[in-house]
């Protein structure tokens, strides 16, 4: 009976490449031409009428919208500001999130239990309903009207949905793992950096890029707190540019473009550390 061990089907992986293609062609059909009538709206010259129909390829191309909108609206400024906030709070969020969801898969069942609940309570309260809490104990503690409100989320993880999420995620992890890590004497700060933060490098690349979307994109919490317009982030500095007549519009999708980019870069590098991890088995 030679033969019948053929090794594992390659249907699975087949079936896998099928799924990851009918997803990148969804990604392509539905996100793709919204981007290029944004890129090629921007390439069109300020002051002219709006055409009556899109135009894929403007005619004529100008670059003139991305200079008035560095130059009225501050998105140079604006986008140090933004990127300043980002640089600190993505990687506080992480690291706050992921040693809490670590904390949370070596607690008690029952106490893991209550926890678990209390976050999923926590995340069915609207947004909105904490922005007069939030406001006031911003304002008495003086710090209104600087970034230091838009940083602040990040030290509670940003969101209880992180946490849960790198709680199942250290939850999947062998229990052997956590036994032999208590053999060789690891504290559990050690296990949880060396040992257990390394195998869940896709939820880690995951939450990262969609922290920093998050926060990139951020209009609603500058919009209460700064006042300063050299402390503007760019959501606000686009609001302003917003305001242009129509025959300046290009100027505004020219700073859309500009704020784009950097949340699509990221989200570009993210999906390929996502893939790397799951398609290279030693990591």
């Amino acid at each position: 009976m030679r033969g019948r061990n053929r090794g594992p089907s390659p249907l699975p992986e087949r079936a896998a490449r099928l799924w990851r293609s009918l997803g990148a062609a969804f990604v392509i059909l539905v996100f793709v031409p919204p981007l290029l009538l944004l890129v090629s709206g921007s390439l069109t010259e300020p002051g002219l009428p709006p055409s009556p129909t899109p135009q894929l390829v403007p005619d004529p191309l100008s670059t003139t919208g991305y200079e008035r909108a560095l130059d009225l609206g501050g998105l140079l400024r604006a986008s140090l500001n933004s990127v300043l906030v980002a640089v600190v709070a993505v990687p506080l969020s992480v690291l706050v999130a992921s040693l809490a969801g670590f904390a949370l898969a070596r607690l008690a069942p029952r106490t893991t239990a209550v926890v678990v609940a209390a976050s999923l309570v926590a995340l069915m309260v609207p947004p909105t309903a904490l922005l007069v809490p939030r406001f006031a104990i911003f304002r008495f503690l003086g710090l209104t009207d600087t970034l230091v409100p838009l940083i602040a989320p990040a030290l509670l993880g940003t969101s209880p949905l992180y946490v849960l999420v790198y709680y199942l995620a250290f939850r999947a992890l062998p229990a052997d793992l956590y036994d032999a890590c208590q053999v060789e004497d690891l504290s559990p700060v050690r296990t949880w950096w060396q040992v257990a933060l390394p195998l869940v490098r896709p939820v880690t690349a995951g939450l990262t890029a969609l922290t920093f979307i998050l926060t990139w994109s951020n209009f609603l919490d500058p919009l209460i707190y700064v006042y300063d317009r050299d402390l503007f982030t760019l959501p606000l500095a686009l609001r302003s540019l917003s305001l242009l007549d129509l025959t300046n519009f290009p100027v505004f999708l020219a700073g859309a473009v500009i704020a784009t980019l950097p949340a699509l870069g990221v989200f570009v590098l993210a999906q390929r550390r996502f893939l790397h991890d799951h398609s290279d088995p030693r990591g």
